[in-house]
Order: structure tokens, then sequence, then C-alpha cells
């Protein structure tokens, strides 16, 4: 089909051509690097770019981090936080209405991944959910059981492009090993809908939007381009998360509509 992207910068109108699924849209909840309904912990020294943020459990589901709370207590900074701002539902207004807003619109984006007709043919169940080796075009996966990457996965497309992966068991990532994007795919247009566990192993490179229906798991070194979107806890041990761009698919849509 045919998109239309604003540009704004040159003041013009480009038409491109994307392929995938009509993007899930996060709402507020793209707001955060991390957003989680149980807690975040960390073992020093992780390192996050973008705000993260817990509801409606409080503060003190923020473990490993050495929090400086701002003159109004709507918000505390921390060393591992770069870019962004901590969030707590306990911390004064409008903290936590803006939270409580957030966690229903993650749970509006999972449930819109999850939600989606499952996929046919050969995006059904791809290699039974080991995709070690596989290069992936845009689209919707569909995984009736776990998903394993035990060795390097590649995304391809351009920037308009998207990829919803459906996984109804846990998403494994083995040690030392990343999914690389290739040819202008970003991130932000990745989404990982999980109903288990998420579990990136030591020294690992993950991409995409990870919507949890449980818990998250970064191991020593490893790290994420993208945000973890977590319905239990998030657990990091010296990890690196970095929020992605806003969501390119999302923008075109909205041009699409003006044009």
């Amino acid at each position: 089909m045919t998109k239309f992207v604003l540009i704004a910068a040159l003041g013009t109108i480009a038409s491109v051509s994307a392929a995938g699924p009509d993007a899930v849209n996060l709402r507020t909840a793209g707001d955060y690097a991390i957003l989680s309904k149980t807690g975040i912990s960390t073992v020093p020294a992780s390192a996050i770019t973008g705000d993260i943020g817990v509801s409606p459990i409080a503060s003190t589901a923020i473990t490993g981090f050495s929090l400086t709370y701002d003159a109004n207590d709507a918000k505390a900074t921390c060393t591992q936080v770069s870019g962004g701002n901590v969030y707590a539902a306990d911390y004064d207004p409008p903290t936590p209405t803006k939270l409580t807003v957030a966690i229903g619109d993650m749970q509006m984006a999972y449930d819109d991944a999850a939600s989606r007709p499952s996929a046919t043919k050969e995006k059904l169940n791809l290699r039974a959910g080991i995709l070690g080796g596989e290069t992936l075009g845009p689209g919707l996966y569909t995984f009736s059981s776990s998903v394993e990457i035990p060795s390097e996965l590649k995304i391809e497309g351009i920037s308009t492009d998207t990829w919803i992966f459906q996984v109804a068991g846990n998403l494994n990532m083995a040690a030392n090993k990343q999914v690389t994007l290739v040819g202008g795919a970003l991130a932000s247009n990745i989404v990982w809908q999980v109903a288990g566990n998420v579990a990136v192993e030591s020294g690992a490179r993950m991409e995409g939007i990870l919507l949890v229906k449980t818990a998250a798991t970064f191991k020593s070194g490893s790290s994420l381009n993208g945000r973890i979107l977590a319905q239990t806890a998030v657990t990091l041990d010296s990890s690196t998360v970095t929020q992605p761009p806003p969501q390119r698919r999302i923008l075109a849509q909205t041009a699409d509509i003006l044009v």
C-alpha cells in the first residue's frame, strides 16, 4: 500500500511504500523507556536513556537506583537514567494520574497486538520458533509457544515497515547474540507481544518494543534499543536500554489522513 509521510523540515510530502501490519499505537506508554506495574530493579550500573516509571506499585519497588527527588516530589533523577526522569505512583501530582493513563495505554497496546488475526502459512510458527540465522521482512508473525534467538537474527525493511511478533510463550535470547536491523528498519516499528517472560542473556542485543505480560530480565552487559513495557517486573543487570525515535508508521498513517 502507499502511505504519505510529512517531511516537516522540507515542507513537502513524500510518498513511500510501507509494508506490514498497521502499527501498534503505544499512546502515552510510548513516553517511557521502561514502564512496569510491579517494579524495576537493577544491579548497577545500568544505563537507561528515557523516562522510567512504575504504577500502581510505589517507588519502593524501584531498587538499585540512587534517586534524587525534585523540589515538588513529582519525579526523581538518577545517574543511571539519562535524558529522562524516574516516576512512581506515590509521587506527587500530576505523576500518579499520568502513570495510570500510561499503564492503561500499555495494556491497550498489548491487547491490540495480541488480538491481531494470527499469521498464516510461512509466518505461522516459523521454524518452530527457533529464529537464529533468519532474515525477516515486514509482517505479522505468530508463534503458539516460545521463541528462541540462539544466533543472529536480521530484521530487514524500510523505515515505515512494521513487524508484530505474537509469542504465546516466552522469548529467550542467547548470550552474546544480536538482533540486527537492515535496510532502514526501525526498532520503534517492531513489536514483540510476549505472553510469557522475556529473558535476554549476557552480552546480547535486542531490538524493538517489548510488550510483556509477565516479567522481563536483562542479564549482565545485555542491551535493548527499544522499550520495555511490562505488566509485572523488569530486572536489569548492568544493562543498557535506549529508547528509539517515535513510531514512523504512526506518523505515516497520520499524514495519510491529512493529505
